[in-house]
């Protein structure tokens, strides 16, 4: 019922409406020579400014809000405090800092990221970290960094070391998914297509795909939501898709699945994800395709196999440790092994989800990924299987940090969301959202232009990626992978600061093999011995 008043009225259009309201009814009293001429032709201007903003192709708050939507601006113009509350949200409630959502609005725009008077952060205070340079920094020809993922697979992909994470069409609107798309296609990155599976959208702009394959097999299911391979095979085959993530669970709400309202269930979106049109999508909370860690493994080769040797592996969200000891155990028995995994920390955002699962559920992207990198190593697996994270990833210094940690490569989904023009209004479940991005509402995503979107989805990435090269030259590097935690530094109080290689985990190599075990960290003491590959259960 809104929206079918949205679409019969746009209140949104309020101010602009009245606007012509007051020029007809100024003209008119003028004609009559009862008012004055600079109030009639203070409406025109008005009139004007609103026809122009609703035409105009760079802001989507103008197109949705003509003539309103400019005290924004003004009062952006008028104080820079006033601008970063406007521009990053409310403060307490947004997920990123100050300097995140800066960087990525100016990078987005090709504006610079120069700042005067020096480091707006408190450098004394616990827990600020810096990366050490050299008196020699390395000069790189190039900052297009990358990755070989599944390099001894026939289908081995040569991925960014930065990427769009998984956001659904249905999540987010057409228009996003196309600028999304058409971004990564001219920056020569990946795609994620979260689990509402694989749209028109994504296939239109002919951008790299990562295909994410979530417990309700959208996509890929038979009538009774079961996996269909004859269907899984159709998609996986197609060029455009270039690797296969099955996923485990998410950062933002673990262990919880999910459901999108039949009345949400567009013809679209049903054709996306194989159901049908008005028919209610439930993803559950885990996967029917598999019931142990021992048929996860060959449920990830059968993958591989049917997609004609593509790079395939899964997302997860670290919870129970003994659960992810058991799938490293489950890969040693079989000897089978995913190509990549991506590990997503609780940071990790969504369009709904309870209070206390995007709070308190799921472990923290640097805990999680620690674990993961360490585990690899301890069973000799490392080399074989690349890494990436995800979970508040939008600066360069976050992706140097998360690779000082372990991760090969990075995925972000807020971040190329502000590239898209998110403003954080926080309404993605109303399906009101002003600036087109997170609705279905064909009204709202008009005011999203996917060619100008697509642009600073491109020079986001580009603008990171050069940012990246700087650190990495000014460590006297020569590639992200060169980059561990003995150049990252930690103040740990007033007067002590230390590398963070003292702070964190560090198995040695094959260390998990030996028997006796004899590490010092509890949580292998603790779970390792109790994890089994034929079973998710802690004995």
């Amino acid at each position: 019922m809104k929206q079918l008043l949205e679409r019969i009225y746009p209140v949104r259009y309020t101010a602009f409406l009245l606007c012509w309201g007051g020029f007809i009814v100024t003209l008119i009293w003028w004609y009559g020579n009862h008012a004055s001429l600079w109030i009639v032709l203070l409406f025109a201007f008005l009139v004007v400014v609103g026809l122009r903003d609703v035409r105009q192709n760079h802001h989507a708050i103008l197109r949705n809000y003509p003539v309103i939507g400019h005290v924004r601006f003004l009062l952006e113009f008028i104080r820079p405090e006033i601008r970063q509350y406007f521009i990053e949200s409310d403060h307490e409630a947004a997920p990123f800092s100050r300097a995140q959502r800066s960087v990525v609005y100016q990078r987005a725009k090709g504006v610079s990221d120069s700042r005067p008077f020096g480091t707006q952060l408190d450098v004394g205070s616990d827990g600020y970290e810096w990366m050490n340079h050299s008196v020699q920094p390395s000069s790189l020809p190039d900052q297009d960094f990358r990755i070989t993922i599944g390099a001894n697979r026939p289908q081995p992909y040569s991925a960014s070391v930065f990427n769009i994470s998984a956001m659904s069409f249905g999540a987010l609107s057409a228009h996003a998914i196309l600028a999304l798309n058409l971004g990564a296609k001219r920056g020569g990155f990946a795609h994620d297509t979260g689990e509402g599976s694989i749209s028109q959208y994504h296939r239109e702009n002919g951008g790299d795909l990562i295909w994410e394959i979530g417990s309700g097999y959208f996509g890929c299911r038979n009538l009774d939501g079961s996996f269909s391979t004859e269907k899984f095979q159709a998609n996986a085959t197609q060029p455009q898709v270039k690797m296969i993530e099955i996923k485990l669970s998410q950062g933002a709400k673990p262990g919880h699945g999910g459901v999108l309202p039949g009345a949400k269930v567009t013809p679209e979106i049903a054709a996306a994800r194989g159901v049908a049109v008005g028919e209610t999508c439930v993803s559950p909370s885990a996967h029917s395709a598999f019931g142990n860690p021992r048929e996860m493994m060959l449920f990830i080769d059968q993958l591989r196999n049917l997609s004609g040797g593509k790079p395939t592996g899964f997302k997860l969200c670290i919870g129970h440790p003994w659960e992810w000891f058991a799938m490293v155990k489950a890969m040693l028995a079989t000897g089978i092994t995913p190509d990549f995994i991506v590990v997503d920390g609780a940071e990790g955002g969504t369009g709904a989800a309870p209070l206390e699962f995007t709070d308190h559920v799921g472990t923290p992207l640097q805990e999680g990924l620690q674990l993961v990198h360490n585990t690899l190593v301890g069973v000799g697996l490392r080399d074989q299987i690349k890494l990436g994270c995800a979970g508040k990833v939008v600066t360069a210094f976050d992706m140097a940090r998360m690779m000082a940690l372990g991760a090969d490569w990075c995925n972000a989904a807020r971040g190329f969301m502000l590239a898209l023009g998110c403003i954080q209004s926080q309404s993605c479940n109303t399906d009101r959202c002003p600036t087109g991005v997170a609705t279905q509402d064909p009204q709202r995503q008009q005011a999203l232009v996917v060619p100008d979107k697509a642009t600073r989805v491109e020079n986001f990435h580009r603008e990171t990626l050069h940012a990246l090269k700087e650190l990495i030259q000014a460590a006297g590097l020569a590639h992200p992978k060169d980059i561990d935690a003995h150049h990252i530094v930690r103040r740990i109080s007033d007067t002590e600061v230390r590398l963070l290689s003292k702070l964190i985990m560090q198995v040695p190599p094959g260390a998990l093999l030996k028997e006796p075990m004899d590490l010092p960290y509890s949580v292998f003491r603790d779970h390792w011995a109790h994890a089994h590959a034929d079973s998710f259960q802690r004995s």
